[in-house]
This record gives structure tokens, sequence and C-alpha cells, in this order.
């Protein structure tokens, strides 16, 4: 798995995945702005209800999620790259990762579940619940504690670190085969695109009636037998110069299998609208085209962003370095302006530039107080402050 020159990005890191993680996770933010308004159930809602929004987020929903774990596998390659010690790089994940969800529970997600109780009638303040009510397990006002919330995928992502340490430690032969045997193989013709859209397929639908279909690090199979694999893609990705050249002629038809996948959720998604439920091969139909769509998008956008995006720019680092701040408390604000701006029953425009103008500020705010703050750095996510010419591969918070 060495690098060869490929242009900027095998001079150092590829700034095109740079930019295409800074604008996965603005999407993300406004995603779930958007979820205030949509029919979809999420944390809060306002008075409105647009219908109109099920068809952009049904599009959106089946990629977000296996292109941010795409990116954040690429991240990887480049910080085991430094090292090359497996053990080494995990100690660095779990830092990078454990310590700011450990932050995020402590701080930031009691404000989403103090929320979610009050709205089932829950008659204490924050200060009572964070003290003593926050910090129970099981079920309290109709919500399980404790809860991850949104840093899910902060979990997810450290489960599959830890599995990744454990395949560079022990099972290298397997990763070795892997980028000398299948890579130069699935680079042949179409195969990168359907090769890999089947047996994300084959995993999906062989769970489909197996396993039930809920969040959880240990419950969440189907989740994982679909992000974790583009997880080692990105990761794969970041290490084969024979995949690019092979990215560059097949992503019209990965833009032809989103094109079709994507028609088929959205008709399925509009056919059985709300809690309507669908026959079984009609649910098959839609996992199916859920994860075809993921696959093909994250190589469309890869290729996209390789092809245009691969160029630096002064705010490139800033921005980078910000992301993972504002992923951790993107949600909380929302949350909790939402929850404090209700009462005044704005139009639906002014509730949307005020929640996203509000969540913008706080999400700016929490990151340039933390960075300047030696011992906030690590609970936000950043590392030690950098004071020396920085290196050709810089660190990435996830």
């Amino acid at each position: 798995m060495s690098e060869a020159n490929h242009g900027p990005m095998r001079a150092g890191r590829h700034y095109g995945l740079d930019w295409l993680r800074i604008a996965a996770f603005a999407l993300l933010i406004v995603y779930h702005i958007a979820m205030v308004f949509s029919p979809w159930p999420w944390v809060i809602h306002t008075d409105y209800n647009f219908s109109w929004l099920i068809a952009p987020m049904a599009l959106l929903t089946p990629w977000r999620l296996p292109l941010l774990f795409a990116v954040s596998g690429f991240a990887s390659w480049h910080l085991f790259a430094k090292s090359r010690d497996p053990r080494a790089f995990l100690h660095a994940r779990n830092l990078r990762l454990l310590v700011p969800l450990a932050f995020g529970m402590a701080v930031l997600i009691p404000v989403e579940m103090w929320v979610r109780v009050v709205e089932a009638g829950y008659p204490h303040g924050y200060l009572r619940f964070w003290t003593s009510d926050y910090w129970r397990i099981g079920d309290y006002w109709g919500r399980i504690f404790p809860s991850w919330e949104h840093l899910w995928f902060v979990v997810y992502l450290w489960a599959y670190t830890v599995v990744l340490a454990l395949i560079l430690w022990r099972g290298r032969h397997l990763l070795d085969l892997v980028t000398d045997r299948f890579v130069p193989w699935v680079a042949q013709g179409w195969r990168l695109v359907w090769v890999p859209a089947g047996l994300l397929v084959i995993a999906r639908l062989g769970l489909q009636f197996v396993v039930a279909d809920e969040q959880g690090l240990l419950r969440d199979w189907a989740g994982h037998a679909n992000y974790f694999p583009l997880f080692l893609f990105g990761f794969v990705l970041a290490g084969s110069p024979a995949l690019w050249p092979a990215l560059r002629r097949v992503w019209p038809g990965a833009l032809a299998l989103a094109a079709i996948s994507g028609g088929a959720v959205l008709l399925i998604e509009v056919t059985y609208p709300g809690n309507a439920v669908p026959p079984h091969w009609v649910m098959a139909i839609a996992r199916a085209g859920q994860v075809a769509m993921g696959w093909a998008m994250t190589l469309v956008l890869i290729q996209l962003a390789d092809r245009l995006w691969n160029r630096d720019h002064r705010w490139r680092k800033t921005m980078a370095e910000a992301v993972f701040p504002f992923y951790l408390v993107h949600q909380p604000a929302i949350v909790l302006i939402a929850w404090h701006t209700l009462p005044l029953h704005l139009s639906a425009g002014v509730q949307f530039l005020v929640l996203f103008a509000g969540t913008a500020a706080t999400c700016t705010s929490f990151y340039l107080l933390g960075r300047e703050i030696g011992w906030l750095r690590p609970l936000i996510g950043l590392g030690p402050r950098q004071r020396a010419v920085p290196a050709k591969i810089s660190p990435q918070a996830a």
C-alpha cells in the first residue's frame, strides 16, 4: 500500500477530499435543520410540516452517511501513514475520538435529552436534570438513558478504527491480499461500480428480515454491513493509486446507477409515505436502492472532488479543522434554538434563518473559543496547537 505520484494528493494530502469532507458535514447540518420542518420524526419539530422536503431528503439520505465513512477511512490511511504503527495509530484515534465523545456525552447531549423529556412532560429545569436525572440508566419519560444521540457516528467510527487497527496489527496479510489482488481486479472494466454495489446489496438484503433495523453499536448489523465496507474502501483508496484511473473511467456508470437507484428510492418513498408499510418485496427494493445509491454517489463525489476541488486555499486548513467541533455541537444548538423560538410562532422562512444563523454562530463560537484554550482543544477533537511549519500530512479530526 505504498503511495505513488498522483498530483497534489500524492505530494501530501488530497485537498479535494478535504473539501468534500467539509461540504459533507456542512450538508449534514443543513439536513438536520431541514428535519425540524420535515414530516419525518426527529428530536423536535416546528409548527410547519412541509411534505415537499421528502423528495430532496429521500435522495440525500442514502449517500450522506456512506460518504462520511468513506472520507473518514481515507483520512485514517493518512493518519496511519505517519507512523505505520497500528498501536500508535489506535492510540492517536482514541484521543481524538473518545475524549470528545466523553465530553459530548457529559456536556452536549444532556441539552438534547432535556428537551426530549420536557416535551414529554418532565417538570424540572435543566440544572436538576443534569445533576441527577440525566445519569440514570433505562427508560425515563419515554426515553432510553444513556443515549448517544447524533454522536453515534463517533462511536461507530471509533469501533471501525479499532477493527482496522486489529487488521493492521494481526491481519495485515489479508489487507495486502486485497490491495495486491482484489484492487487490480476490481479496477478493470466497470467492476468498481457493480461488484461492490452487488456485494453491499446482497449483505443488506441478507440481513433485511433477520435482524431488526435499529441503531446501536451492538444492534445495527445492517448499518455496519453498509458503513464499515465504505470506511475500508476509503482507507484502501488512499493507498491504492490503481483505483484513481478506474474512478475517472467509471464515474458516468456510477452516476447512471445513482440515478436509477435514486429514482426507485424516491418512487417508493412517495408511494408509501409516513407510517405506511410497503410489502416485503417493495421494502427489499427500497433497501437495495438505498445501498446501491450510497455506493454510486460516493464514487461520483470522490471523482468530482479529485477532478475539480484538488487545490489548496488559505481557508482550507481552518475549515477542515473546524469540521469536527462543528459536528459535535451543531445538533444540540439546533434543538435548543428551535425549542426556545417555537413559542414565538415565527414564519417558516424566518424560523429557518434563525436556526441557520444561530447554529452557524454557535458552531463558529464553539470552535474559535475551543481552539484558543489548550485544555479545551482535546475535548472538541483538536490536537495540540501546531507552532512549527505544518507537515505535508496534517492531522484530521475524524
